[in-house]
């Protein structure tokens, strides 16, 4: 299963300078905080995962489950789902991908469960976290792979509390850092395959872990595949022709101020606004603060107003209510 660093917090510049280590083929290769490869090959995870059960919450009434979609692949995903007052009752539904440089996390990592609890709770929307395997023993695209089978998973709507709680006309993708990446390529696709038929409302992308037009040694090890700096799965600035056909109507980035990747998300903002997309775009950027700060510390007052612009975006369907979600729009 996925290891996770739930619990540590490296110096950025530390942080930077060991992603960026890395040397030639043949020779051991190390990605501190995350794993480090021995010269045969052996990969060896710095941290243990930590994993918590599903579980209902007497307090905000949500209650969680596992459900596996891809059983030979190991893929599967944990749903939430919200105080239900009424019969019939129907909720936005919410497809969550997390992150991890696409090398670590879980949907069922205690920071990650504790945080769809309180965004589904707050929210009043169904969610879907997707569980999708982890890199390098599953290099890129393993990770897409994975996301779009959950996600056409989702369409067909049999599983019951989708069949029976889920409002198929208002879907919105999220992510943080990695899982925004992958969130926007899931995007992506969906908007290519006219067949795909939950209508995906809009999108949110918390800290994405996009390309900046340079050498990444963290993507470029993980997705060996990969066609360069300007590959348009890990630098969709570079494509605006792609960003342009995204088919929802309203997207959120948001960023922080200390945020090593914070210029990739505003070039990411500024290239979609500039694109021809005929959807309303935001930014909301904390300041201040470091990358994905809200689920290491989800109680503090700034986590608190994130949490609020994002479940903003989830409740108002109304475009001409931007100006009042708390994000930018520029």
């Amino acid at each position: 299963m996925a290891q996770n660093l739930t619990h540590l917090r490296f110096p950025l510049p530390f942080l930077i300078i060991c992603l960026y280590i890395s040397s030639t083929a043949g020779k051991a290769q190390n990605f501190y905080p995350f794993f480090k490869v021995d010269t045969d090959g052996t990969i060896h995870r710095y941290q243990a995962a930590k994993f918590v059960p599903s579980s209902y919450n007497p307090e905000t009434g949500v209650q969680s489950k596992d459900v596996t979609i891809l059983p030979e692949q190991n893929v599967s995903a944990r749903l939430y789902l919200p105080k239900i007052s009424g019969k019939n009752q129907k909720f936005p539904l919410l497809i969550y991908i997390h992150g991890g440089g696409f090398c670590t996390g879980s949907a069922s990592s205690p920071m990650y469960d504790s945080y769809l609890h309180k965004l589904t709770a707050e929210s009043n929307a169904v969610a879907v976290s997707i569980d999708y395997r982890l890199a390098p023993e599953h290099p890129i695209p393993a990770c897409y792979d994975d996301s779009w089978a959950v996600m056409k998973w989702v369409e067909q709507g049999t599983e019951p509390w989708l069949k029976e709680h889920a409002d198929f006309s208002r879907v919105f993708l999220a992510g943080d850092s990695a899982g925004a990446n992958i969130a926007h390529n899931m995007m992506d696709r969906a908007s290519e395959e006219s067949h795909f038929l939950p209508s995906i409302v809009g999108m949110i992308l918390v800290d994405p872990y996009f390309g900046n037009d340079k050498p990444d040694t963290l993507w470029t090890y993980l997705c060996p595949k990969t066609t360069g700096i300007y590959d348009p799965r890990f630098n969709p600035a570079a494509h605006p022709r792609l960003l342009s056909k995204l088919n929802c109507s309203k997207i959120l980035v948001c960023t922080a101020g200390k945020d090593f990747l914070r210029d990739r998300a505003w070039t990411y903002y500024e290239t979609l606004k500039k694109s021809g997309w005929k959807g309303e775009v935001g930014i909301k950027e904390i300041e201040g603060e470091d990358h994905v700060f809200h689920l290491y510390n989800q109680t503090s007052e700034k986590a608190k107003v994130l949490m609020k612009s994002v479940v903003d975006f989830l409740v108002y369907d109304d475009s001409s209510q931007q100006v009042n979600l708390g994000f930018k729009v520029l």
